[in-house]
């Protein structure tokens, strides 16, 4: 059976689905706070992040300071469930724009790693120790539901 990676196209494919969710945040009234003004290195991020979850290469991990800094960007942010639940909305329409495939099951493993994604984030944008973090420490592996 394929990976999800695979299924998605591969890094073509996420890429052009990541840079299109990107520009949705950063013109989104809700989110737009949280992103500023972007940075480039966030849509390679993201990409190579989601590759990696999603069975492709581990790029994130080995080469792009995999999950601390993910707890890094978070930190701090303090971001709200209206935020959290905006992101995954958005994560889903950039979805539909990039034509990831519609396919049930892709859509429903693309969602709950969304939302699983969104529910780790939110709990370390509010950690202020390192014992408030959430337990997840490396990235995680994402297969069909």
């Amino acid at each position: 059976m394929k990976t999800l990676f695979e299924h998605a196209g591969g890094e073509e494919g996420l890429r052009a689905f990541i840079e299109i969710f990107y520009r949705s945040l950063l013109t989104d009234p809700l989110l737009q706070p949280l992103f500023g003004e972007g940075r480039a290195s966030h849509v390679d991020n993201l990409t190579a992040f989601t590759a990696e979850t999603f069975g492709g290469p581990d790029t994130f991990s080995k080469e792009m300071g995999g999950f601390p800094l993910l707890i890094g960007a978070h930190r701090g942010l303090k971001i709200n469930e209206d935020q959290r639940r905006r992101f995954v909305e958005l994560y889903m329409a950039a979805a539909d724009q990039a034509g990831l495939p519609g396919d049930e099951p892709f859509r429903a493993a693309l969602r709950s790693h969304v939302e699983f994604g969104t529910e780790v984030a939110v709990q370390n944008s509010h950690a202020e120790t390192d014992d408030q973090l959430h337990p997840l420490r490396e990235v995680p592996r994402w297969e069909w539901e």
